[in-house]
């Protein structure tokens, strides 16, 4: 009897894949992105860190797998970036449009959001907002004072969010999407290049 030699990744790999992403996305709410780390992740999945970065590659993306978003941030707003800073509020809330008014992407994201009641989930979708969204946006715009900046930006798309997708306020709900363009993204952009308080 010849015994047969399998390809590809060894049996038992998805219960891998799972226990890691549940492990991922226990610490990650209890400590928040910046306090997990990848040899953490694996000591409470009980693999090999090595392994980790087999499955997911780096924590960024890591940290997307495990907020189970239906886009990939960092991808859906390179075009934010293209022209500076100059226009960067319209540009990102045109890529935040395109991403929510699309109903295959907008009933998963809802469900992170509705996650961010729960105080387990409050703190992944903070820093999935902050660092895996819009952090990297201030930084490639190259804006004075991100760390300032980028919350008020969070602040009105959250808002939007909110009144437009889940409590569907009028006459927010109904707006059409040109009309959410004019309305925010004056406002988007002074929070991204406009003079702020001291």
């Amino acid at each position: 009897m010849t015994s047969r030699t399998s390809r590809g990744r060894r049996p038992g790999s998805p219960d891998t894949r799972a226990a890691i992403l549940a492990a991922a996305r226990g610490l990650f709410a209890e400590r928040g992105f910046s306090g997990t780390s990848i040899r953490a992740i694996g000591a409470a999945a009980g693999v090999d860190p090595a392994l980790v970065h087999h499955y997911f590659g780096a924590k960024d993306d890591l940290f997307v797998a495990a907020l189970a978003l239906p886009v990939d941030p960092r991808t859906a707003l390179l075009p934010v970036l293209e022209g500076g800073p100059d226009g960067a509020g319209e540009r990102l809330l045109r890529a935040f449009l395109a991403v929510w008014e699309d109903e295959t992407n907008r009933l998963p994201l809802l469900g992170i959001v509705r996650g961010a009641f729960d105080p387990q989930g409050q703190r992944l979708v903070r820093d999935g907002v902050l660092q895996m969204v819009l952090g990297p946006v201030g930084a490639g715009l190259g804006i004075d004072r991100p760390a300032d900046r980028m919350p008020l930006v969070a602040s009105q798309l959250i808002g939007l969010v909110m009144t437009r997708y889940v409590v569907r306020m009028e006459p927010v709900a109904s707006m059409p999407a040109e009309r959410i363009v004019a309305t925010y993204a004056p406002t988007i952009q002074r929070y991204l290049t406009g003079e702020l308080p001291a």
